[in-house]
């Protein structure tokens, strides 16, 4: 209010009319260069908003598109919207979020298919291959490490049937007679399907389930083993930061089948979607966009290696994505036109 007073005082002469003039064009001029603090100013293309849900890999993603947008293509500073999955997912059928570069489809195909079938969201492809999940041993009870001096001691372990003639490797402290299985976290619904294909497999008689308690007593178990060369075995998935760091091999399962699965879960688990989803306004605010994203595909491998980077690096999603951009050049120039794969480059130059 202050600076309106100088000037009521300064021009106190200055017929109503003149000066209500005067203040519009002071606030227009006032609003104008900011540009809800885009880099690009004075640009004429929207401002885009991801989906930046709680896990790391969706944010690395979202980060790497975002870099490729406004750097290469010349749209203004990206947004993003933190939120649960299904929230932001319903947000990306109204349009307050454009982009969605993790759909989990499996995890809510109701709400999935009905975006899809309104024709509110349209589905663009796959960011990376299915998901693995599953039962994991460290690679080295199979194959050995010689730079560790680690001999291999279950040669022919390959398949969860395989399990019970190495029993003792995997001895539970808390029951003796009995292999320790390291199982997600309670509330978890893959809790209690792991414990359904214990029975399903006939492993109970051998193995004993261990409750880990939390994500970070499942992960500190099997880093712990794999860190002092000793045999683990349980449940994990990926991608994931610490499968980027370890060497671990999933056990086999018979292949996955709809009524094996609906009966006992005595098969592999459903294979998981991972979709790249958009608003489908986005077609006609943003083509060029929808045509970089049509376009975006990396691999697992790729994923786990980020996520290992970014938990050296402080968690921070930003690193990782420039970590992928200067280390897969190949990878993301494939997505885009030459000239807009230039602008990035040149924009990385500047990034230490």
């Amino acid at each position: 209010m202050s600076i309106f007073k100088y000037y009521l005082q300064r021009f106190r002469l200055v017929s109503l009319g003149l000066l209500t003039v005067f203040l519009v064009t002071l606030l227009v001029a006032g609003c104008g260069g900011s540009n809800g603090g885009n880099k690009n100013t004075g640009s004429d293309k929207p401002v885009l908003t991801f989906a930046d849900v709680s896990w790391d890999s969706v944010q690395v993603h979202n980060r790497i598109a975002a870099f490729i947008i406004e750097n290469g293509y010349g749209y203004p500073e990206c947004r993003y919207t933190f939120g649960d999955s299904l929230p932001l997912l319903q947000g990306l059928g109204k349009g307050s979020i454009d982009i969605y570069m993790e759909v989990w489809a499996d995890n809510y195909r109701d709400a999935w298919e009905e975006v899809l079938a309104n024709g509110t969201v349209t589905q663009l492809g796959t960011n990376f291959p299915d998901a693995p999940q599953g039962w994991y041993v460290p690679t080295y009870m199979i194959k050995g490490d010689t730079e560790r001096g680690i001999k291999p001691v279950a040669p022919d372990l390959k398949s969860v049937t395989d399990l019970p003639q190495y029993r003792e490797l995997f001895t539970d402290p808390e029951v003796p007679s009995k292999g320790r299985f390291h199982n997600s976290p309670p509330g978890w619904k893959v809790t209690d399907y792991n414990q359904d294909k214990i029975y399903a497999y006939g492993l109970d008689k051998s193995f004993n389930v261990f409750g880990t308690g939390s994500e970070a007593a499942l992960t500190t178990s099997m880093v712990s083993a794999y860190e002092k060369g000793k045999p683990w075995l349980g449940y994990y998935w990926e991608p994931t930061w610490v499968m980027g760091k370890l060497d671990m091999t999933l056990l086999e399962e018979p292949e996955y089948d709809q009524a094996a699965w609906d009966e006992n879960k005595g098969c592999s688990f459903p294979s998981a979607e991972v979709l790249i989803g958009i608003n489908s306004k986005l077609e006609e605010r943003a083509p060029e966009i929808v045509a970089f994203l049509k376009n975006y595909a990396t691999t697992l491998e790729q994923n786990n290696d980020f996520l290992a980077f970014m938990s050296d690096n402080d968690g921070k999603a930003d690193a990782a994505a420039i970590y992928f951009l200067k280390k897969y050049p190949d990878v993301w120039k494939s997505w885009i036109p030459e000239d807009v794969a230039a602008k990035v480059d040149k924009a990385l130059e500047e990034v230490k």
